[in-house]
């Protein structure tokens, strides 16, 4: 559903240890810059150095992961989780442990084991307060995404239970922090998914100008809520209408979605 969403990074967060070598430290500099040629060649560099080689496998296999997202080449995703697997977690503080249970849940994802990368997200998300805002905001991304895409490869009958517990799940974020880009983005997206798509406009809606509150004042939300309802919601609920009135119930639907957002944007 939100494949642009599911591009962004997931931010490392960055480790109160005070480093032995500044090798690990400057490879999480360069990959939260986007550098991943350079991160990896940091890392790599640090993977020498037995104090820092498991934190570095562990940046190293993030950014194979990131390559391989790119680049759709298996090798790549082999080279990622083969990178994941060697990290002897014993050697990590609690932060690293956390970075590592989020590499381990993309590359399920990515491995299309969605059903496991949400359950291993699930447990990252317990551990919020390891966690920075924007990544915490990923990771929760990650987790619907992969609960989506579960859904998907399960009966008809089965997916309005898993779609039950994102609307949950995004209900409790969305009354802690009102600004939340993933429940503002899931709500609308997991009632259409559930086959509801008059809750569905409702909740884009009330995310719309609820989307405001955000760290970026809803540029980024907004254009995804953009191509959800004129993609999905306005598509479906004019395929509940008559079939000669179709095209013309949706021209209005769009009408109205249009005057909707020039009323309550800024």
């Amino acid at each position: 559903m939100r494949l642009a969403s599911m591009a962004a990074l997931l931010v490392l967060t960055v480790s109160p240890r005070v480093w032995s070598a500044d090798g690990v430290a400057e490879a999480r500099r360069l990959y939260n810059q986007g550098s991943f040629e350079a991160a990896e060649r940091a890392a790599l560099e640090s993977v020498k150095v037995p104090g820092t080689a498991d934190s570095a496998r562990v940046v190293l296999g993030r950014v194979q992961l990131e390559r391989f997202r790119r680049s759709s080449a298996a090798a790549d995703l082999d080279a990622a989780i083969a990178s994941l697997r060697s990290v002897d977690a014993r050697r990590l503080d609690a932060r690293e442990r956390t970075e590592l249970a989020i590499g381990l849940g993309e590359a399920l994802y990515l491995d299309e084991r969605f059903g496991a990368a949400a359950a291993l997200f699930e447990s990252v998300l317990d551990q919020a307060a390891a966690l920075q805002e924007p990544g915490y905001e990923r990771v929760l991304d990650w987790w619907a995404s992969a609960m989506d895409r579960d859904a998907q490869t399960r009966p008809p009958t089965e997916r309005s239970a898993v779609y039950a517990r994102v609307t949950s799940r995004m209900l409790t974020e969305i009354s802690r922090t009102a600004g939340s880009v993933p429940a503002g983005y899931w709500l609308p997206a997991a009632a259409r998914a559930a086959g509801d798509p008059e809750q569905a406009m409702n909740e884009a809606l009330a995310a719309w100008v609820r989307a405001s509150l955000g760290s970026d004042r809803g540029v980024a939300l907004r254009a995804d809520l953009d191509r959800l309802v004129t993609r999905g919601i306005l598509p479906d609920r004019a395929a509940r209408l008559a079939g000669r009135e179709r095209t013309q119930g949706l021209a209005a639907m769009t009408a109205e979605w249009e005057a909707f957002k020039a009323r309550w944007t800024r």
